[in-house]
């Protein structure tokens, strides 16, 4: 039988089929073009080493001073010693820029997450993600799982609290800005109004001097005070993480720095990779033994 002699039905039928066929042929390429492209650009945009930062060839990274144990060792973020210099020096070199080529700027806590031009590439100093920060910096994928703790002195009735109600008669204090104040105002509630102080510093020094009961820190902190600053206070407890996402760490980037993609990717890889888990095991081992208050 010729063409010619086929039913129109059939034709049409059969010219259908033959559209929808080329027409599946020719997208199948193009789809795998375009995610051979994007990752091909994803690949170029973080290229180790070249990324645009602050200074051509160079990583700048910004903390507060002092930066102290268990997070950096002898005030100095430049030595790798302490969780966070080993972090930020891993993540560095996930990037391809390694130790000579990274270089260390002093941010106050409160500059680090507030809204303007940054100093730095990335900023690494306990700085909790939020939603509300997030509408004035960039934060990376989390790099510490965190909790919060209260210490006191052992003399001192705040360090005999066995739950959060305990705790609601004391005078408290923490450092401005952080999740451990917020830990106070929307956790514990207090009776009274809580001391806020700009420098965890302060805050100790008050609570040595006898100006407050007890303070809230996040917990590896905690440990490391009473451990080797404040001998004579103890860790009376920490508190459990929110429902749902736990409270992080994650380092801090410019609001829309071309930077976050980059980091957070090298951020995700030194977790996959067991490396953060080292650093942690290393730096914080000693901040898992304290009881929950409910």
């Amino acid at each position: 039988m010729t063409r010619a002699s086929l039913p129109v039905a059939a034709v049409r039928a059969l010219a259908l089929t033959l559209l929808v066929a080329l027409g599946t042929a020719g997208c199948a390429p193009a789809d795998e073009d375009t995610e051979t492209t994007a990752s091909a650009s994803a690949s170029s945009e973080c290229a180790p080493g070249s990324l645009p930062t602050q200074k051509s060839g160079t990583l700048t990274i910004g903390t507060d001073k002092p930066a102290y144990g268990p997070w950096y060792v002898d005030d100095d973020p430049t030595n790798g010693k302490g969780f966070e210099s080993a972090v930020a020096y891993a993540v560095a070199d996930q990037l391809g820029y390694p130790k000579d080529k990274v270089t260390w700027v002093t941010v106050p806590f409160n500059n680090a997450i507030a809204p303007g031009k940054k100093t730095f590439d990335f900023d690494i100093n306990q700085v909790s993600i939020s939603d509300e920060r997030k509408n004035a910096v960039d934060f990376s994928s989390g790099y510490y799982d965190v909790r919060q703790a209260v210490i006191a002195l052992k003399s001192s009735p705040a360090a005999k609290a066995k739950s959060i109600a305990d705790l609601k008669q004391y005078r408290l204090g923490a450092q401005v800005g952080t999740t451990s104040l917020g830990v106070i105002e929307d956790v514990i509630k207090p009776t009274g109004k809580p001391s806020i102080y700009q420098k965890n510093d302060l805050a100790k020094t008050a609570l040595k001097n006898g100006q407050v009961d007890a303070i809230v820190v996040d917990l590896p902190t905690a440990f490391y005070i009473t451990g080797a600053e404040i001998t004579d206070a103890a860790v009376v407890g920490q508190f459990e993480n929110t429902v749902g996402t736990p409270e992080q760490f994650g380092l801090v980037l410019d609001k829309g720095s071309k930077l976050t993609t980059c980091v957070s990717g090298a951020v995700d890889a030194l977790r996959k990779d067991g490396k953060l888990a080292s650093i942690e095991q290393e730096w914080l081992s000693k901040a898992t033994n304290a009881p929950v208050l409910k």
